[in-house]
């Protein structure tokens, strides 16, 4: 049958173009009516962490505002395991329709290079959805070292090549880097010892003379006397540790986060990243969610997906270096 013909009547050419192109329009309707009225139903957001760790706590405290953003429920999800991997590799294979999120972290770009047998690859399979959070670091020691200072802890370390035990929570881990990244940058042998679980108990009695740890794990003991803090490791002090010098000031370019931040399966339509982008940029930016993280050490992340994409490209490349020039290897 030609075109134009149909049921014996026949329709003008230019009329029968037009119907035909209605007809594309209402087939491409649907998708950007479902992108424009996002979401419908609840979005679960993966942790790929623990309950009541850094990731599982920021996302928590963005959750109920967006839900009420937004009109449905953001459940937080915490799928633990992996070093972060199993919960991202449940999202990185999840249908790409917005209603399955995942925290990231610096863990995850940390693993990229830690890893040579991922089922999934994080810049092909995650999109990136905003910032949330970056938390510096303290380089917190034990009273009994004698150090005070940065510049004295350095001193002390090269007198005492190999002698200062820090505690990380593992191979690979931010705490890790961080360390390592430092080492080579100050020119310090220091002896990194991870745990598998809380180091805290061997740092406050000693076991171990120091951890670069989360502003948010030692600051009460800090604040008490119990553990000295002697640098952050933010590009500015933190106001967590009022009076807490930057290690830039002593070790010049040194800066070293965790972070947290929303990624989604690619291929999710851009109208919705965009959607969830906005919403979550204005939590970030409300007075009570920026206090909240105040007191946790943390400051909001404010990005476009672009920016937060340039942003985890260039942390990728800057510990995937640290990674191989220390020969890290995975627990």
């Amino acid at each position: 049958m030609r075109p134009g013909k149909s049921l014996g009547l026949t329709l003008p050419r230019r009329r029968f173009l037009q119907l035909a192109g209605g007809a594309a329009s209402a087939a491409a309707l649907p998708a950007a009516a479902r992108a424009e009225d996002y979401p419908t139903r609840p979005v679960r957001i993966v942790v790929p962490y623990p309950a009541g760790i850094a990731p599982d706590v920021i996302a928590r405290i963005v959750a109920q505002p967006l839900s009420e953003r937004l009109g449905q429920q953001f459940i937080v999800d915490d799928r633990p395991g992996g070093a972060s991997n199993v919960g991202t590799e449940l999202v990185a294979h999840a249908a790409p329709d917005g209603y399955t999120l995942v925290v990231l972290t610096v863990s995850n770009v940390i693993n990229t290079s830690l890893y040579d047998n991922l089922s999934f690859d994080l810049k092909r399979d995650i999109a990136p959805v905003s910032g949330l959070v970056k938390l510096a670091l303290v380089l917190a020691v034990n009273p009994s070292l004698p150090a005070k200072t940065l510049p004295e802890f350095i001193a002390y370390a090269k007198a005492n090549p190999g002698k200062i035990n820090y505690a990380s929570v593992g191979s690979g881990a931010a705490t890790n880097v961080a360390g390592e990244l430092f080492k080579a940058m100050a020119g310090v042998d220091l002896t990194n010892v991870p745990y598998k679980s809380s180091y805290l108990p061997d740092l406050l009695s000693g076991q171990v003379q120091a951890s670069f740890t989360p502003i948010a794990q030692t600051v009460n003991f800090i604040k008490a006397g119990k553990l000295r803090a002697i640098a952050v490791t933010g590009e500015t002090p933190s106001a967590a540790l009022p009076g807490v010098p930057t290690a830039a000031e002593t070790v010049p370019g040194y800066n070293a986060y965790v972070w947290d931040a929303m990624g989604a399966p690619a291929k999710t339509p851009p109208q919705i990243i965009d959607k969830l982008n906005k919403s979550i940029n204005a939590v970030l930016a409300e007075p009570a969610i920026k206090a909240r993280f105040t007191e946790l050490g943390a400051e909001a992340m404010i990005m476009t997906p672009a920016e937060f994409g340039k942003y985890m490209a260039e942390e990728t490349e800057k510990w995937g270096k640290v990674v191989k020039f220390a020969h890290i290897k995975a627990d």
